[in-house]
């Protein structure tokens, strides 16, 4: 994977420029980390390292819903620090391990990939990780990229909201509010069918309705 072949960064970033909304980006360090290596223990995705190769850090419609990806510099490696489990840590409450990459500001709402949960080009599945409270984990793209183009999506449909300047990221959660989007991925429809994704979730009331809007949006 290369930094170029990220559609779903590119559409991101395109969008907020389009909707004018904020996008602030870094520019990589001098040795970016590689597809594959160790990073806190877990395995590198493929597309994050290939996001990694061109940014160093970057924030998205912060002004909106708000989406920042951790620092990855000569200076500062968030991701080594995000992922470095201390005891009594809520990540600990999650059945597979995740990787966390970034997350909503002010929030403990995180987003990480699954690396157990790679496919045979070891591309990882994407979460989102709430540990407020109760932790729980949802899945809401088959891949990074992939999760770039569908929060991109999200975007259009929340400044679309009639509500959208009074109520901000409340008029449209992600991604309780958006199942026709996720819907979109037909790689993440095929692997909820499948079951995959049943270790990570907790077996409620409000995920098994919000899985069936996901798996009715996507019925042919």
């Amino acid at each position: 994977m290369t930094a170029s072949s990220l559609p779903g960064l590119e559409r991101l970033m395109s969008t907020c420029e389009r909707l004018g909304l904020a996008l602030r980006t870094e520019p990589p360090g001098h040795a970016p980390p590689r597809a594959g290596t160790q990073v806190s223990g877990h395995v590198l995705d493929p597309l994050l390292a290939a996001v990694y190769s061109r940014l160093g850090k970057a924030a998205f419609a912060t002004d909106a819903a708000g989406l920042v990806l951790f620092r990855v510099n000569e200076a500062e490696n968030e991701l080594e620090r995000e992922n470095r489990w201390e005891p009594g840590s809520p990540l600990e409450q999650v059945a597979l391990p995740v990787f966390l990459f970034g997350g909503e500001p002010g929030l403990a709402c995180s987003y990480a990939t699954v690396p157990s949960l790679a496919d045979t080009r070891g591309l990882q599945p994407v979460v989102l990780v709430d540990t407020h409270e109760e932790p729980y984990v949802l899945p809401v793209a088959s891949s990074v990229d992939g999760f770039f183009d569908t929060w991109s999506h999200y975007l259009e449909a929340l400044v679309a909201q009639p509500d959208y300047a009074h109520y901000g990221s409340a008029a449209l959660t992600f991604p309780w509010g958006v199942p026709e989007l996720l819907a979109r991925d037909r790689k993440l429809v095929e692997s909820l069918r499948a079951g995959r994704f049943d270790p990570l979730m907790k077996k409620t009331d409000s995920t098994a309705h919000w899985v069936s809007q996901v798996l009715s949006a996507a019925a042919p």
